[in-house]
């Protein structure tokens, strides 16, 4: 072989291990019994020795050299520039921070976990302490260019994202958005429906069969926490959970399901390379909030899921089951959260976690802060760091860097669907048919099939003809604001 087939087949074997390791961890959230715990936790310990030993393998390095002014063009070259950039970032990690850091995440979810059920913030301080410190020191070490500590941890993210970048959007976001929610809680309160899970059931088989889910190549389960898992373009498994009373499940099933079609799109000839898979999180977090947001959320969509609903044992007005998918109510609670008030939430955990890691906030002062951004942000009082500063697991497991995200993809979904429909026309029509054809294909074409090749601002920009801005999402929210007829 010569040396660009030496790295195409090293990386496949990445690819693989990345693979082998997330069917491993499905397994566990949804088919293993509770006592291959243990086994489980060394089984994937080794896996991620053996990738970070490869990911970082100083052969990898003589082949790059070797590429190094090679002319290379299309995929080739994308290879490359990442595989570059990737062993990079790999070789710049000790190999004794990288095992501190793995412990610490499991000892901080362990300590987060006793915490929250104790409700006792200082049970959890010295392992956060910790981790903060640990992420200050990983950061540093994957930083380049001039870059903070906290860009490093952002770039295992989302590569090329800037802290001022998230400062301008987020602190645009925290203006515009408090105005809105009183309006929005008068016009669209919440509403609760009595759903029974058989009925939901039957709705999510449906509706996920008319987007084109099937048993040949899909897999739909439930989990406590729903999440998505793709093993090959053959293999996609997504989960969801059912509660009586409720229609979550509804809405979480195409959050997954966004999460899995872009995946399944990606251009087969990228399959098994480094530039196979969505390249951030926040695009792959656009791509679950336009089908969650944009069609699920949509007057036309619910004439269909009512529908299924009707079709489950469940008879429904769509108007009803509509209302009670975009009512506003502020809550404590990021998870529960409306469309509206959830990129709050994720506001604050950046301010927090950027403070955290810049130095300005001692962890000793979280949970004060915490409850002074919830009031700003909210209005809302937290009584309780069980619902303030420990309802999320992330920090305890040592993910810095990961919660802006959630609400950059809530901005990257609003603007795609706008440059959807300036280019396809008003999607109504299909919605109410449940015919997604040309939603699919317009997504995969500006977005699915270039998998790593574009970072996240790049990607935007070619999709859409504009920078990320707020302004698609503050105009897809305000009509909760008007009193419907």
């Amino acid at each position: 072989m010569n040396v660009l087939e030496k790295l195409r087949e090293r990386t496949g074997e990445l690819v693989d291990l990345d693979c082998v390791a997330m069917l491993l961890s499905w397994d566990q959230l949804v088919m293993m019994p509770s006592d291959g715990a243990d086994a489980r936790s060394q089984q994937l310990g080794t896996l991620a020795r053996l990738n970070h030993e490869r990911a970082r393998d100083e052969v990898l390095g003589e082949w790059l050299a070797e590429l190094e002014g090679a002319s290379l063009d299309g995929v080739d070259g994308d290879i490359v520039r990442l595989a570059r950039r990737d062993w990079e970032r790999a070789r710049r990690v000790p190999e004794e921070l990288a095992a501190e850091l793995a412990s610490a995440g499991v000892e901080g979810q362990q300590r987060w976990q006793e915490a929250r059920a104790a409700d006792d913030f200082a049970m959890f301080a010295p392992a956060l302490e910790r981790n903060v410190q640990l992420a200050r020191e990983y950061g540093a070490c994957v930083a380049a260019d001039g870059l903070t500590p906290y860009e490093g941890l952002l770039g295992d993210y989302d590569f090329g994202l800037r802290a001022d970048d998230l400062r301008r959007l987020f602190g645009a976001l925290a203006e515009a958005l408090p105005p809105l929610v009183g309006e929005a809680e008068r016009c669209s309160p919440p509403r609760t429906l009595e759903v029974p899970v058989s009925a939901q059931q039957g709705a999510v088989a449906g509706t996920l069969a008319r987007l084109g889910v099937d048993p040949a190549s899909w897999r739909v389960d439930v989990s406590a926490h729903p999440f998505t898992a793709w093993m090959g373009r053959g293999d996609t498994r997504v989960t969801t959970r059912y509660s009586d009373g409720n229609v979550e499940s509804l809405l979480s099933s195409l959050h997954e399901y966004g999460h899995a079609l872009y995946e399944r799109q990606i251009d087969p000839t990228l399959a098994r390379t480094n530039v196979g898979r969505g390249t951030s999180m926040s695009v792959h977090e656009s791509q679950s909030k336009v089908w969650e947001n944009h069609v699920a959320r949509s007057p036309a969509f619910a004439e269909l899921m009512a529908g299924e609903l009707g079709a489950a044992g469940f008879p429904i007005a769509a108007e009803e089951l509509y209302a009670s998918m975009v009512g506003v109510q502020r809550s404590l609670i990021r998870v529960s959260a409306d469309a509206l008030t959830y990129p709050l939430h994720i506001i604050l955990r950046f301010e927090l976690e950027l403070a955290l890691i810049e130095g300005d906030l001692e962890v000793a002062e979280l949970p004060e802060v915490w409850r002074q951004g919830v009031r700003r942000l909210l209005d809302l009082e937290v009584p309780s760091d069980a619902l303030g500063c420990l309802q999320d697991v992330h920090w305890g497991a040592g993910s810095f860097g990961y919660f802006p995200s959630y609400a950059l993809g809530c901005l990257i979904a609003a603007q795609l669907w706008e440059a959807l429909e300036r280019e396809l026309g008003p999607r109504e029509q299909d919605l109410r048919a449940g015919e997604m054809g040309a939603i699919q294909a317009w997504l995969g074409e500006r977005v699915h099939r270039h998998g790593r090749r574009l970072d996240t601002t790049e990607l935007v920009e070619r999709a859409t003809g504009s920078p990320l801005s707020i302004d698609p999402f503050i105009r897809y929210v305000q009509p909760l604001t008007q009193p419907r007829h």
